[in-house]
C-alpha cells in the first residue's frame, strides 16, 4: 500500500486495530485524536487534536496534505451519548454530528483532491449497527446514519477520480468502553451475547479485517456500501454498538 493512511481514533479499540492491521500490512499511518496510541511503530505518527472543533480538524488537515500523499482515510472516531429521548440534549446531538459526521467530511474534504490527483483513494467511514435503530440511541443512531448518506452520495462524487467511499457497520464489539459496560461472565453481557445470531461478541480485529479489505487497492469496484460486522444482528434487528 503506498502512501499515507489516516486513522482517527486509534488511541485503542477499533481504531487501534485498524492502525496496527494497516501498519503489519506496510502502510505508513497518521493516526489523529487526542490522546496517543498505546504503541509505538516506526511508520506511526500521531497528531493531537480534537476532531470535534472543526477549526482545529481543518487545520491538520490541511497541513498534512500538504505534506504527505494520503491516499487512505479511516473516520473512526466517534462518540456514543447514550439515553432516552428525554434526556437526550442539544448539545449531545451537536457534539456527535461534530465528532461522527462533520469532522469526516472535513478530512475528506482536505485529503480527496490528493487523491483525485492520483486517480486513486480509499475512504472508510465507520458507521453502526445503530444506524438501522436502536432503544437510547436518538443522538448516536442519528449521527452514525447520517455517516452512511454521506458515504452513498460521495461514492457517486468521487468514484470516477479512482477513490471508492464505504462505510463498515460494527455491531457488539468487544472494546474496553463494552468490557466495563458489559463485564465478562456477567448476565448483562450473556443477554447480548444470547441476542447475536452466532452467540459471541465480535472483536476490534473482526472489524479491521474487513476495513483492510475495502482499503485495499484490488477492492477498487466496491463502493458505496455499507457492510455489517454485527454477527447477524442487522438482520435479526437485535444487538448494536
Amino acid at each position: 500500500m503506498e502512501g499515507f493512511a489516516i486513522v482517527t481514533g486509534a488511541s485503542s479499540g477499533i481504531g487501534e486495530a485498524i492502525a496496527r492491521r494497516l501498519l503489519d500490512s506496510g502502510c505508513n499511518v497518521i493516526a489523529l485524536q487526542r490522546r496517543p496510541p498505546r504503541f509505538r511503530h516506526d511508520r506511526l505518527q500521531h497528531h493531537k487534536v480534537d476532531l470535534a472543533d472543526a477549526a482545529a480538524a481543518q487545520a491538520i488537515a490541511r497541513t498534512i496534505a500538504a505534506t504527505h500523499q494520503v491516499r487512505y482515510l479511516v473516520n473512526n472516531a466517534g462518540v456514543n451519548r447514550p439515553g432516552v429521548l428525554e434526556k437526550a440534549t442539544v448539545e449531545d446531538l451537536d457534539y456527535a454530528l461534530a465528532l461522527n459526521v462533520r469532522a469526516a467530511m472535513i478530512l475528506i474534504q482536505a485529503f480527496s483532491p490528493g487523491m483525485r490527483a492520483a486517480k486513486f483513494g480509499r475512504i472508510v467511514n465507520i458507521s453502526s449497527r445503530a444506524a438501522l435503530g436502536k432503544t437510547q440511541r436518538t443522538v448516536y443512531s442519528a449521527a452514525k446514519a447520517g455517516l452512511i448518506g454521506m458515504t452513498r452520495t460521495l461514492c457517486l462524487e468521487l468514484g470516477a477520480d479512482g477513490i471508492t467511499v464505504n462505510a463498515v457497520a460494527p455491531g457488539p464489539i468487544a472494546t474496553e468502553l463494552f468490557d466495563h459496560g458489559h463485564p465478562p461472565g456477567s448476565d448483562k453481557r450473556q443477554q447480548v451475547i444470547d441476542s447475536i445470531p452466532v452467540k459471541r461478541v465480535g472483536t476490534p480485529d473482526d472489524v479491521a479485517r474487513v476495513v483492510a479489505f475495502l482499503l485495499a487497492p484490488e477492492s477498487g469496484y466496491i463502493t458505496g456500501q455499507t457492510i455489517f460486522v454485527c454477527g447477524g444482528t442487522s438482520v435479526s434487528g437485535s444487538g448494536g454498538a
